[in-house]
């Protein structure tokens, strides 16, 4: 079996995935055998909302590692990492390389190959911190759609969904600081692991500048796939040019 394990940002979950783990199964099913795409919470999120959130990246790991161990999935897994997902994801495979067999980082930065500026724009940061202890939830998703979307318009019927999430499982205002405070410090060890990596960037991304994503694929010499007009959530804004682009460079490994 070959496991794809998917990684979301800060705040978000495995329900925030939509159709995505379908239409990646589903791309990839020509390319490997027996696919299965799996996704995982980050303390603090999701199946583990009472949790509190550890203060580093690293520590976010035992937790996925253990929701693949109660599911029965052995590694090696295919980790696929969005925003402050992929900065997990590249925990991982710095710290356990024989667990990863690859990794796809999509919309992520690293220090220390961009600026604090360019790894969150500051112009969006008193809208993120209103969103801590929002009154309305509709309006809090609202604007988390707006922030991550480049057309927002086009996923009205996913707000619904992001509001019953919130109201089923919320992210407290201490753990989504936690998890701001965790991927604003987190340093990535040198060199880059050694394993095939594939950078996925969006260029109309208006939470992390995507020249972010450049940055980190010509400091470990991988491959980039840029999206020309998706936001941050790029599953959201395109899941089949994602699920292509993951597809098409894992053909190239086995080739």
């Amino acid at each position: 079996m070959t496991t794809w394990v998917l990684l979301r940002g800060l705040t978000r979950e495995h329900g925030h995935w939509g159709p995505f783990p379908d239409q990646l199964a589903a791309a990839l099913a020509p390319v490997q055998a027996d696919v299965r795409v799996v996704a995982v919470d980050l303390p603090g999120a999701g199946a583990l909302w009472q949790q509190p959130c550890p203060l580093q990246v690293p520590a976010m790991v035992p937790a996925c590692r253990a929701q693949l161990q109660a599911l029965g999935l052995a590694p090696p897994y295919r980790l696929l990492g969005l925003s402050l997902g992929g900065m997990v994801a590249a925990a991982w495979a710095a710290a356990q390389a024989d667990e990863v067999a690859a990794c796809v980082l999509v919309n992520t930065s690293l220090r220390p190959f961009s600026p604090p500026q360019q790894r969150l724009q500051l112009r969006h940061m008193p809208r993120l911190l209103r969103l801590l202890a929002p009154r309305d939830p509709r309006q809090a998703e609202a604007t988390i759609l707006q922030l991550t979307s480049a057309q927002p318009q086009r996923h009205a019927a996913v707000l619904a969904d992001w509001v019953a999430i919130r109201q089923a499982r919320p992210v407290s205002a201490a753990n989504a600081l936690r998890q701001l405070w965790a991927a604003a410090h987190y340093r990535q060890p040198s060199p880059p692991p050694g394993l095939p990596v594939l950078v996925a960037s969006s260029t109309d991304d208006r939470l992390v500048d995507p020249r972010c994503s450049s940055r980190l694929a010509a400091a470990w010499g991988c491959t980039l796939a840029l999206h020309p007009d998706a936001g941050h959530d790029l599953p959201l804004d395109d899941g089949p040019w994602l699920a292509r682009q993951v597809a098409d460079w894992a053909a190239t490994l086995h080739a």
